[in-house]
Formats: C-alpha cells, structure tokens, sequence
C-alpha cells in the first residue's frame, strides 16, 4: 500500500476547511450593520438581496419606489442595506436600505458639522422663523440664514437645492440645524481674496447684479461688492437703472475707484465704450439740420436725442418765431421726431443748443419787407402795458409804440390814458429789428413835432403869455400851450434881486415875459421879464419921441441936432487965399 503524501490534504480534511471559511465568511455578515449586496430578484412586495449570507434577504419595495411609483433597481444592481435581523419567520434574512440610507445620511452630517463641509439637500417650504430642509433627514433653516443678506421674498428660496453647513444636530430626536449662509460667506471670503489679487483702477471685470436702487445698482464682483452709479451706466439719459439691467444679470463693469482700506469700489459700464461727446463737433457742426427724438420736457424747453449719448436742448425761445410757447408741450411732445437745427456745440460741458423754429422761414425777413420804415400801419391794440401799447399786423407779429412815441408834448403817465384793448389806431413804422424779433412803431410821428416850428412860432425878443406851472426855486415854469413849457431864470424875474420866486409867484397865476433863448433840440424856451420891461421901457420912449415928432414941437432929438450945428457954425474957418491974407 502506497503512503499517503502528510502535505496533501485529505478529502475530509479539505471539506472541513470549505465548512470553516464559509462559517468565517458569514460571521463578517452580521445583524446591525451596512452591508453591500447584489439584486438577484424582484417581486410585487420584495426585492431580494443577496448579501453572501447563508440566506438571501428582502428588502420592502416601497423602498426602492420614487415619488411617481417607480422601481428604481433592478437585478445585477449593487445596493447598500442595512442587516436588520438574522432571519424573518419565513425563514430569510431581514435588511432595510431606508435605514441604511438613514445611517449613511446621519454619518455625513455628523462628518459636516465636525470638519465644516456641507450637506446637500432642498428647502421644502417655510415656517415660522425660518424654512424646512431635506437633508435626507429632515432640518430647520432659519431664515437669518438663508442669505448673506436680509430679504424680503422668501418665497423665492422654496424648491431651491443647494449645500448647506450644519450648525448642530441631535440624533436621538432627529433634529438637525443647518445653514446656507455660512457656506456662502466662505466661499465669498475665497472669491474675495482672488478678486482682491487683481482690482486696481481701470481693470474690466465681470459681475453680476445683486440689487438695483434709485440711484444705481450693486455688482458683485466675486466676494466683494461694487456700486454701478445711474451717471455711470450709460452715456444716454436714463431714469432708473432698471432700464439696462436687471438683478441676477451678468454684466462688465470697469473699476472707476478702489479704496482698499475701506474695501468700496466704484464702477462704470459706459465707460468701456468710447465717449460719443468726443466727435461731436464733426458729427453736428453749426448750422446742421438733423432730426432726433424728443427724450424729456422742462418749462424751459424740451431736450432731443440726436443719437445714443447725446442730447441737445431746444430752449423754449428757440420753439417758434411769433408764438410766445408757454410751456414746450404745446408744441412738442415725449417720444416724437423732430427736426432741429445745430445752433451751438460745447462738447467740454456737453451742452448741444438746438434751435425749431430755424428750420422754418423767419417771418420777421418778411416782415422788414412787407413794411418798410417809414411807411404806415393801422391795426388794433393788442396789450397795454406799463410802458407801451402792442398793435397787431398780423398773426404772431406785433408792433410797440412805446410811452415816449405817443404824443410829441403831452406827458402821458399811461398808456391807458389814451389808448385801451381793441382801439383801432395808426402809427409810423420805426424799424424792425429781425434779430431780437421787435418791431418798433410810433404814433406821434404821425404829426409834426412842434418844436420844430417853435422857434417860427416863438421868435427871440418876442412877447409871450402864459401860466405859471410850477415854482421851483431857481425860477419859475410858465406853460404857453399843450406840451410847450418856457422857463423864467430867477435871475430874470425882475430888475431887481430875487431870492424866493415863490415869494412873486404861485401856480396858475398869468405871467408875461419875454423870449430871450430857443433851443428845438433841447426842447428848450427861456423867457424874461426883466427883458420884457427893458424893451417895455424902451418902446415908451420911442413912442413919446415920435408924438412930440408929430406934435411940431422941438423934440429931444432937434435939440441935440441943433447943438450939434452951433458947435460947427464956431469951429474957425481958412483964410481966403483969393484975397492973399494969412489967416489971424
């Protein structure tokens, strides 16, 4: 008989070996832990697992379903589960992946609040002081934490999957506190310290738009964030920010200023493009006529975008040639095209005036034709005012006869004196002014100045009578006519000294003098009684030498002749030189 080889085992020998890995390999398999095992079977209430156990386990369907009823496995699928018990009264093993699943959720969020990172899950709804959360297991988010910011629109935040940290948990009970803020504010610090590497002055970054106000809106650059000014988003006119962006939009912004110490930036997104006032001298020099869009009113005109960026104003005196526009609305209005005129451009204080009423005919040209100066108009009055009356020629154009072209002597205190609304009068055109739009017109041109006939009517050494208009001290007014005024020095009130004229005279006393001074283009007259009783005396003496004249009696003027001849009759005579004598 053959020996038996010691080194080979015997059959028993390798059967009992086969029995005890198999006896070890299942003691690694026990109750109360995650195991991994591999679908071999699915019916209408279980699904079967086989987790290298003596025996196949099941695990409940419904554990397998989502929400619409699905089975979400099927066979050959590696599952984790959950050893519940060894075996069911049917004789299987018992296993549960919801409580596998629970323990693996439970391990992470212990895992997160302990090392800090975060859990994904959904906030379901709100609640008081806050939000529900599905972490896997339920949670309470509480609304302070919701966003780094405070907001008023919760609602916004329900359905909204995400990470979150957990704050602190209890297991037993099942409570878990998390946070969404938290992990925002670490992942803003992060972004902050690389966007902090590269800000200066100048360099274009991408944003995205976190909250619009009145006055601009906030960017937030990636950890930090900036303010985009309403003056610094476009070159055009806007009146809300919201009219170019919207929160939640992705922008390019350009850094206008940094103050790292304070960490406030300023931005500005017209900036990226050029600046259109730069070329607006050869886009729209003086005196070009183009056509824009009526953008904004104000009681002093209405201002016109010639394209995007510039605006120019059409001031409300620039609207119509004989209109007077009350307010630009009656002649233009919000969103209408219209055609302008380039009256100036001033790109360093951005400034474009624009003129309406230049592309129309001028109708004061036609006017300096239709009536020419000199020549005379008849219409109604049209106004009376303070200082002149306006008469009407023709629709929009009136003329103004001042106070002064009223009447050549009378002085008229007003207007409505002599004239009130509706008169129908005549007057000289005076001239037109096209440039300052006046027409000037006079009445008393009509007639003749009276001062130029003063001088023919009112001669030197001419006796005059009058009344007296007033006593100032320096002489005295004596009124001759309408309008027509002669003055009395206080020097010729008398031949002798006067130191009051009102001591001699009072108002409306007659008064008689002589003319001694005509100026027509003073317009002055003076006049003298001392003059007038010099001359008095005079012609009294010349009258008396004539009546004695006539009377054949020896006058004053025989007498001095005959003296004259006596003195000549005893002047000695020559010698007669016929006779030779020498004279004695």
């Amino acid at each position: 008989m053959a020996e038996r080889d010691e080194n080979k085992p015997t059959e028993s020998a390798s059967g009992e070996d086969f029995e005890s890995l198999f006896e070890e390999s299942l003691r690694t398999v026990k109750p109360g832990g995650v195991v991994k095992g591999t679908v071999v079977g699915i019916t209408s209430t279980h699904v079967m697992v086989d987790v290298g156990y003596k025996s196949e386990g099941q695990v409940s369907l419904h554990e397998f379903l989502d929400r619409q009823g699905n089975v979400q496995v099927k066979v050959g699928d590696e599952v984790d589960v959950y050893f519940d018990s060894s075996e069911s009264e049917q004789g299987n093993i018992v296993l549960s992946r919801q409580r596998a699943e629970n323990l693996k959720i439970w391990e992470e969020i212990e895992k997160s609040c302990r090392e800090g990172t975060g859990v994904e899950g959904t906030i379901l709804g709100k609640v008081k002081g806050g939000f529900n959360v599905d972490v896997g297991v339920p949670g309470f988010l509480p609304g302070s934490h919701v966003d780094i910011r405070p907001t008023r629109n919760l609602d916004k935040f329900v359905g909204k999957k995400d990470r979150f940290a957990v704050l602190k948990y209890n297991r037993a009970r099942g409570n878990v506190v998390v946070s969404r803020r938290v992990l925002l504010e670490k992942e803003r610090d992060v972004l902050k310290k690389e966007i902090l590497k590269v800000l200066e002055e100048g360099v274009i970054l991408e944003g995205t738009v976190k909250n619009i106000t009145s006055y601009g809106a906030f960017v937030d650059l990636g950890g930090i964030d900036g303010i985009l000014h309403i003056s610094d988003m476009s070159w055009g006119r806007i009146a809300h920010p919201s009219e170019l962006v919207n929160v939640g939009d992705r922008i390019k912004v350009v850094v206008l200023k940094f103050d790292a110490e304070r960490e406030r930036i300023s931005l500005g997104m017209k900036q990226i493009a050029p600046d259109p006032w730069n070329m607006v001298l050869d886009k729209f020099p003086v005196g070009t006529r183009v056509q824009g869009k009526v953008v904004s009113l104000a009681d002093y005109g209405a201002f016109v975008e010639l394209e995007k960026g510039i605006e120019g104003l059409i001031h409300i005196s620039e609207m119509s040639w004989t209109r007077k526009v009350a307010h630009p609305s009656k002649l233009v209005q919000v969103g209408e095209l219209v055609e302008v005129q380039v009256l100036n451009a001033d790109p360093n204080h951005r400034r474009i005036s624009l003129g309406l009423k230049q592309v129309m005919p001028n109708p004061w040209e036609q006017v300096k034709q239709k009536y020419p100066v000199g020549s005379v108009i008849r219409g109604p009055v049209k106004n009376v005012t303070d200082f002149g009356i306006f008469v009407g020629l023709e629709e929009g154009i009136d003329g103004l006869v001042h106070v002064s072209d009223m009447h050549w002597t009378k002085k008229v205190k007003h207007p409505s004196e002599l004239y009130k609304k509706g008169d129908i009068v005549e007057a000289k055109v005076l001239g037109v002014d096209v440039q300052n739009e006046r027409f000037s017109l006079g009445i008393k041109q009509l007639a003749v100045d009276p001062w130029q006939v003063i001088a023919q009517k009112y001669p030197v050494g001419s006796k005059v009578k009058g009344e007296v208009s007033s006593v100032p001290d320096f002489g005295v007014f004596v009124r001759l006519e309408e309008g027509i005024e002669g003055l009395i020095h206080v020097s010729q009130l008398s031949t002798e000294r006067v130191d009051k004229p009102s001591s001699l005279f009072k108002v409306g006393d007659p008064i008689e003098a002589e003319v001694i001074q005509v100026e027509p283009h003073d317009r002055k007259l003076g006049l003298s009684i001392r003059a007038l009783r010099k001359t008095e005396e005079r012609l009294e003496m010349e009258n008396y030498l004539k009546r004695e004249k006539e009377g054949g009696r020896f006058s004053l003027e025989t007498i001095l002749n005959e003296e004259l001849k006596l003195d000549r009759d005893e002047e000695p005579q020559p010698a007669d030189k016929t006779k030779g004598g020498n004279p004695q």
